[in-house]
């Protein structure tokens, strides 16, 4: 089995990595922020779907989230700022989830600040030698890793192709 390390590796350049690494520290954050807003239960009905140009976009499963979160727009918004200045964060959107999609990762997610941590090192690609991404989106198990994985390709080939 690879290790998330590898996967990513094979997927982006070291540029890349330390963009990665921020961003899911970013992503990992929610928790904490929730808690300290003294919305702890949202934790588990809401997820950070993205960011772009600046908007931090939360995702909510019933509209009362939805209501519950802009009480605390302003105050998660300070926080976000202050935790990531270098992200430029604007703004906060808050949208409702698709009928049929959870808006949160499955209980077993790990979601520690890594920031806290230092970086991992990377000594080896052997997918990016291979050049075979598909089979290492395939040999993630974890679905939630698989598709922050993919939403990340996604947003970073989309910033490319906006600088290009």
């Amino acid at each position: 089995m690879k290790r998330a390390g590898d996967l990513l590796t094979a997927l982006f350049d070291e540029t890349m990595m330390a963009k990665a690494d921020g961003y899911t520290s970013f992503l990992s954050c929610w928790k904490d922020l929730v808690e300290k807003n003294g919305i702890a239960s949202a934790q588990s009905h809401t997820r950070i779907k993205s960011l772009e140009k600046g908007l931090v976009w939360i995702e909510v499963d019933h509209p009362g989230w939805k209501q519950i979160l802009q009480t605390k727009e302003r105050k998660l918004l300070s926080d976000f700022r202050r935790r990531f200045p270098e992200l430029d964060i604007s703004g906060i959107a808050i949208v409702l989830s698709r009928p049929g999609s959870p808006p949160t990762p499955p209980a077993n997610t790990d979601t520690t600040n890594i920031s806290e941590h230092p970086p991992p090192t990377y000594q080896s690609a052997p997918i990016a030698a291979t050049g075979d991404v598909d089979a290492a989106y395939d040999s993630i198990k974890d679905p939630a890793l698989k598709e922050a994985l993919q939403r990340l390709e996604q947003h970073i080939k989309n910033k490319r192709t906006m600088n290009n």
